[in-house]
């Protein structure tokens, strides 16, 4: 097994063929590695094997993902780690300006979306604990395959399945960590326990998580700056529950019901102290109570989910979900909260809070149809509302008024297969139809108090993909495709903003959608000890989301401009004449730009709150018996913005980790670190971004232990 598999599929022109292999990825390197073509990939919303779809799909498995947590504490990062094309993350509560080939990705579980385009709380990162997640899919590039938002991709969280046997099963968690200086509020401590029952057709799994982090230190041993606005991961408290109970109804025919409950709190116990970033002296924090309410995530998931692999000669999945989050943001006395008519300017504290709320339905039936043989063909609809408001805690005002995105969409998809297989043709259309509600409201004080005119603009639209699949000869492949994918902007952002009168929400053209396509060709190698892989794409929106540093307010707003943007990325493992050792490298460079000025032509680079640095990842593996070890650098190389200015050039930064697990009798024993080198660096965010800011000029984690025992029963 791979740590992430690449399973390229088809985009719509092809050729195209590449390779590298310098350092691997294997966690199980004495086997033959799973063909991961071959598996099912739920998030493409078919049965048909990875190999059949025009899609780029990477698979993270069980094992790399407990690997991967066992370093970097998080999903997110650990997603990130093993994908070159994922930027940097900020080691934050918020994920703003992360990154899948420089656009936002669809974070979802099981098919559930997480995210909130509507107003981006950029939380979606931190929605379920990783220890009730099996596996995660990565579907890359713009697609509609999941409706909104999945621009960038699609990061599918699978959670546990039922037990597979009668009887208790299950497995427990307990670790701690510290930084390599041993601080004394440095360290943190997670323990977490799963359990599943079945009898005959039922079955019953019941899990719990709590984990409690400390300050983080950078490589220097310096606090780590404090970003009580938008969130911290540091200073934190998590707790997680989870729930899923089935019903074997007979051989085909299975129910489940899935529920997931998820909340980080921040401690509240530091405060900020600017850095200087003339000097390269990075923010820092100092003990101290925050003012107001500390930031904090919650999220509630509940799905109903039925399957039929046998109906009419098809299968059959439908899923009912309701999914609630609320972000709370910390407070402090921004220009953009003050109203001279409550306190005098410059005095007023306040803070906010997103509430989210999503009900959805999802059914898809699919199967081979008689009269073509060798076409497979799937027909769905997808139905979404998401209500989202944002109001100020302290003062009761409302700051995004209540916005409600109905969606509606039929769509049917078909998979052709010729020649025994050799060649496959696939393609498929959506069918958007989608209502926005917004009532009247009136903008914040520092906005000027605009009334602002409420409506219900609509718009539709037809979403194209088509690809192939070229099998000349055994483990070779070449594929080729196209995708569309929508999302609307950050609407709630665009509609705070309006600082002019007679704006009405039925003609505000800043809020139409974003749509977006991809072009990919490439090709696969997998023959004995050797995989390989190269892909380049393209993808571009007429009118795309920016986030752009608004000066007089220090807050990013969002500017609609034509985006381009176009990459490679090669990805190679190879297994070695050493027993048990396995070698693996990935590489991507992205290019992207806009249109600053309007005039229909792209001038100016993506900036890095906006797209990834290029990058290059090496790991080498160990497994052998009870043994398995693993030692990964990653390479962020440095890059200058064409546009930008020119203090937010990237210096760029490389890191290693490592980690061991040990089986034994009992249970195994796992020892992951961090920043084994312990390097001093600035967070690509912070590098690259709010030039002026000293106080979110942060430096990256330091070198981090994290020991553990996991066991099952």
């Amino acid at each position: 097994m791979r740590t992430v598999r690449r399973v390229s599929k088809a985009r719509l022109w092809a050729v195209g063929v590449s390779a590298i292999a310098i350092m691997g990825a294997t966690s199980a390197a004495a086997e033959e590695p799973t063909d991961v073509s071959e598996l099912v990939i739920t998030a493409a919303r078919t049965t048909l094997p990875a190999s059949a779809l025009p899609l780029t799909v990477d698979i993270v498995d069980s094992t790399d993902l407990s690997q991967q947590v066992a370093i970097s504490g998080s999903l997110v990062d650990a997603v990130a780690n093993l994908s070159p094309s994922f930027s940097p993350t900020r080691q934050k509560l918020s994920g703003s300006g992360e990154s899948l080939r420089g656009r936002s990705p669809l974070f979802a579980i099981n098919g559930i979306p997480q995210s909130t385009p509507i107003r981006d709380g950029s939380r979606d990162g931190y929605t379920i604990d990783p220890f009730f997640i099996d596996h995660v899919e990565l579907i890359y590039g713009s697609n509609a395959l999941q409706g909104i938002g999945a621009t960038g991709g699609v990061v599918n969280q699978v959670t546990v399945g039922a037990p597979k046997e009668d009887g208790v099963s299950g497995r427990v968690l307990a670790q701690v960590s510290a930084d390599t200086r041993f601080h004394g509020d440095g360290g943190g401590w997670k323990t977490a326990g799963i359990a599943g029952y079945r009898a005959g057709a039922y079955d019953a799994t019941i899990g719990l998580a709590y984990e409690a982090r400390g300050a983080f230190y950078d490589g220097q041993g310096r606090r780590i700056g404090i970003d009580n606005t938008q969130g911290e991961i540091q200073d934190s408290k998590s707790n997680s529950i989870f729930g899923r109970f089935g019903w074997q109804i007979d051989d085909s025919l299975r129910i489940d019901l899935v529920a997931n409950r998820f909340e980080l709190k921040g401690d509240g116990d530091y405060l900020p102290v600017a850095g200087d970033r003339t000097r390269n002296r990075p923010a820092t924090s100092m003990r101290g109570e925050v003012e107001g309410k500390p930031a904090a995530n919650r999220a509630e998931t509940l799905s109903l989910g039925l399957t039929d692999d046998e109906l009419w000669g098809g299968d059959l999945t439908a899923q009912v979900f309701y999914n609630r989050t609320r972000d709370t943001f910390g407070g402090d006395r921004n220009v953009t909260f003050q109203d001279a008519r409550l306190a005098p300017v410059g005095t007023l504290f306040d803070q906010s809070s997103n509430r989210s709320e999503k009900m959805g339905a999802r059914v898809s039936y699919e199967r081979e149809i008689p009269f073509v043989p060798g076409l497979n063909a799937t027909f769905g609809l997808d139905a979404l509302r998401d209500k989202t408001e944002q109001s100020l805690i302290q003062t009761g005002r409302v700051w995004v008024p209540e916005t409600e995105f109905q969606s509606l969409a039929p769509f049917v998809q078909g998979n052709l297969a010729l020649f025994d297989g050799k060649l496959r043709l696939a393609g498929g259309v959506r069918q958007e139809s989608v209502t926005l509600k917004v009532g009247d409201y009136t903008t914040l004080a520092t906005y000027g108090s605009r009334h602002v005119g409420g409506g219900e603009p609509s718009f539709d639209a037809t979403l194209l993909n088509g690809g192939v699949v070229v099998n000349p000869m055994e483990g070779l492949r070449f594929y080729a495709s196209y995708a569309e994918g929508y999302t609307v902007p950050d609407v709630g952002r665009i509609l705070r903003a309006v600082n002019r009168d007679g704006v009405d929400v039925d003609d505000f053209l800043d809020i139409s959608p974003v749509v977006s396509d991809n072009q990919e060709i490439g090709a696969e190698w997998k023959r004995g000890p050797f995989e390989a892989s190269a892909a380049y794409f393209w993808s571009k929106s007429k009118l795309g989301q920016l986030l752009v540093l608004n000066p007089a307010t220090a807050v990013y707003d969002v500017q609609r401009q034509r985006v381009e943007i176009e990459g490679l990325e090669l990805n190679a493992t190879a297994r070695t004449p050493i027993p048990g050792v396995s070698v693996s490298a990935g590489y991507a460079k992205l290019k992207g730009r806009a249109d600053s000025d309007g005039d229909g032509s792209v001038d100016i680079d993506l900036d890095g709150a906006n797209i990834s640095p290029d990058r290059i990842n090496l790991a080498l593996i160990y497994g052998q018996g009870p043994l398995a070890a693993r030692l990964q650098v990653q390479s962020y190389l440095e890059k200058d913005f064409d546009g930008a200015d020119p203090r937010n050039n990237f210096q760029g930064y490389t890191l290693v980790d490592a980690s061991v697990r040990y089986e034994t009798s009992f249970a195994d024993v796992f020892f992951g670190v961090q920043n084994l080198m312990d390097e001093q660096y600035l967070s690509y965010s912070s590098d690259t971004t709010n030039p002026a800011d000293n106080l979110r000029y942060f430096a990256g984690r330091g070198r981090v232990f994290t020991l553990g025992l996991e066991r099952r029963f």
